[in-house]
């Protein structure tokens, strides 16, 4: 029984997976980012390719334009500042966007998280021995024979159809400059979009088994679940214990109000409630103590040595013990019993 409540079979709860989650441990898949991110890069040079094709139109018309001149010290910076330029003009838009589509695809797998534990230097790293445990773990070993499995399959094919494009090669180089880059780009899509489909099938078998594994490393033990229930809803033990000092201490509360009251109704002994009536502070009768058995002894203890009224009235007494609790007002329908009471009590005290 002991091995079986230790055996983590049980599915994490919802406190376990959120505790994970602010430590920054999250199911997070590289293929399926690398996946979007490709995508949103292919979308990006299609819809800059005209821009982009433009600046490199006149990069390499400005290198002709430079040939035969004098390189000094001033072309060669001047060489040097237009190709910087053009250089940024086109990568920097399509690299915001790349960068943006990588954001996206993190918030896609799992939200958004800041965890500063991530970026906390840590020194046990630093450890050789630790390390070299790390580089030739079954783990380790796994994720490689996966990343080059992945890769030569990506790469194979990839390498097939661009093959067949460089057959292409000798008619292409009749092309003008213009139509010779929209060949390029046209085969660099169609190959991308091919290399995107077998990435994207591997990104979702990664993704399913990235979540398998780490919904199973958070797998918790019966015993594991009882603790967590008994951390967030308290001790059982404790919350009786709370819940006895808060009885003592409303019972104690309850019977310093029986001084103040203004009679006492007994069944004669099973129960007894106190009722009180101030016309200033509320508009019927009061019960401001009440109990049964032993309680109700008490109440009439007390009663008598503070010289309040004890009167028999078996069915009131049961009623108001049902149907009023301490400190609220008696209904409507006893308003008849409870005022008899009163002015046979007011008519003793001569009030």
């Amino acid at each position: 029984m002991a091995e079986d409540a230790g055996e983590k079979t049980e599915e994490p709860t919802a406190k376990k997976i959120e505790d994970a989650r602010k430590k920054g441990n999250v199911p997070k898949s590289q293929d399926a980012s690398g996946v979007i991110t490709l995508f949103v890069a292919i979308l990006a040079i299609l819809m800059l390719f005209n821009f982009m094709s433009e600046h490199l139109v006149f990069l390499v018309k400005y290198f002709f334009s430079m040939l035969g001149t004098e390189l000094t010290r001033d072309t060669l910076m001047n060489i040097a500042m237009v190709s910087m330029r053009e250089f940024l003009i086109i990568v920097i838009p399509l690299s915001l966007v790349v960068a943006i589509a990588g954001v996206l695809a993190a918030l896609a797998q799992f939200g958004f998280l800041f965890n500063s534990d991530a970026i906390a230097p840590k020194f046990e790293k630093l450890n050789p021995i630790s390390g070299l445990k790390n580089l030739f773990s079954l783990k380790k070993l796994l994720e490689a024979v996966k990343t080059t499995f992945k890769s030569f399959t990506t790469l194979g094919i990839g390498f097939y159809f661009f093959y067949i494009y460089t057959q292409e090669l000798p008619t292409v180089a009749l092309f003008n400059l213009h139509d010779q880059l929209s060949w390029m780009v046209e085969k660099a899509i169609i190959l991308a979009l091919i290399m995107l489909f077998i990435i994207g099938v591997f990104a979702i078998i990664d993704l399913v088994i990235v979540r398998k594994q780490y919904f199973d490393n958070l797998k918790m033990s019966k015993q594991e679940i009882k603790d967590e229930m008994k951390n967030m809803e308290g001790d059982p033990l404790i919350k009786s214990k709370i819940r006895q000092i808060q009885m003592q201490a409303s019972r104690k509360r309850m019977m310093s109000e029986v001084p103040t009251a203004d009679v006492v109704v007994t069944n004669p002994t099973h129960y007894a409630v106190a009722i009180k009536y101030d016309e200033k502070k509320s508009r019927a009768p009061i019960v401001v103590a009440k109990g049964m058995n032993l309680m109700a002894v008490q109440i009439k203890k007390i009663a008598r040595e503070n010289h309040v009224h004890i009167v028999q009235n078996p069915p009131l007494a049961r009623s108001l013990y049902a149907q009023v609790e301490v400190e609220r007002e008696i209904p409507e329908e006893l308003f008849a019993a409870v005022a008899e009471v009163l002015a046979y009590v007011y008519k003793m005290n001569r009030k």
